[in-house]
This record gives structure tokens, C-alpha cells and sequence, in this order.
């Protein structure tokens, strides 16, 4: 925040926003970045071996082998979610398990069961799709004006 736009504070407030700043618990940021990398390093090396082994067994080529390794990638960060163990994972991880597909579909199941109880429509589906919504919505605006630039491109330069 800058000095201009600082808020006047009382010496009462002052006070206490001294008092909590001591007491504030000290983040291992250094720590935090290198089991992130680490961590997020591990999975990506866990997707390379799943698109390797479809490659390998199923004949796939580098393109087509993507689909099933996302999707594996996906089902194993559900399960996992499901059985508790993401997010223990998680708590030493940090950041590193937040790669978007595993992190997402982390993300969208934990809050379907979460919400469970209040019934699969209401409950599930309705708390599951908060998150994903939002995600949704701009990824497919996104994949719009991505589509009109590149029309307009290739009606301007004549291929792209």
C-alpha cells in the first residue's frame, strides 16, 4: 500500500497491528519454493511417464498419447483426493500440487465431498461448479477471442 493512500490509524490500532506483526508465524519462503518445485517437478515427471508408457504400450504418437495422460492424471488426483491423501500431500507441497489439471480436478472434487450431504444436486453439483464455473466460463471466452484473432489473421494474411 502505498504512503498516500494509507489508512489513518489510531494509536489503539497501531498498537495492535504491532502486537500481531510480532506474533506473526515467519514463512519459510525459501523452503516453500524448493519443495513447490520439487513437488510440481514430480508430477510433471509422473505425467511424462504416463504419456511414455501410452506411447510405448498403445502405439500412440507425442500428440495423441496427451488425452489419456491428462485423463489419467486426472483420475489419480481424484482418488487420491477422495482417499485424504492429496491433501497431505499438499500440506508439504505447497504450490507444487496446484499444476492446473491435477490441482483443478483436486479442487472440484474436494468440494463435491464436502457438499455431499446436502444431496447430489443441490449439494455436489451445485458447490462443485463454483470453482469450476469460473473456470469454465473464461477458458471458453478465452478460446473465443482466441478463434476471432486467428480468423481475422487468416482472412487478413492469408494463412497463419
Amino acid at each position: 500500500m502505498s504512503s498516500k493512500k494509507k489508512k489513518k490509524v489510531t494509536p489503539v490500532q497501531q498498537e495492535y497491528q504491532d502486537f500481531a506483526k510480532q506474533r506473526e508465524v515467519k514463512r519459510p519462503i525459501v523452503k516453500n519454493c524448493i519443495m513447490a518445485f520439487l513437488f510440481g517437478g514430480t508430477i510433471c515427471l509422473i505425467g511424462q511417464f504416463i504419456s511414455a508408457f501410452y506411447i510405448q504400450t498403445f502405439g500412440f504418437n507425442e500428440k495423441s498419447a496427451g488425452d489419456p495422460t491428462v485423463a489419467t492424471l486426472i483420475f489419480l488426483s481424484v482418488l487420491l483426493t477422495g482417499l485424504g491423501v492429496y491433501d497431505h500431500i499438499a500440506q508439504v507441497a505447497g504450490a507444487g500440487t496446484i499444476i492446473p489439471v491435477t490441482g483443478f480436478a483436486n479442487a472440484i472434487a474436494s468440494a463435491a465431498i464436502e457438499h455431499r450431504s446436502e444431496g447430489y444436486v443441490l449439494g455436489v453439483g451445485g458447490h462443485m461448479f463454483k470453482l469450476a464455473g469460473s473456470v469454465i466460463v473464461f477458458g471458453v471466452v478465452s478460446a473465443f477471442v482466441i478463434g476471432i484473432i486467428k480468423v481475422i489473421f487468416q482472412q487478413v494474411l492469408g494463412g497463419f
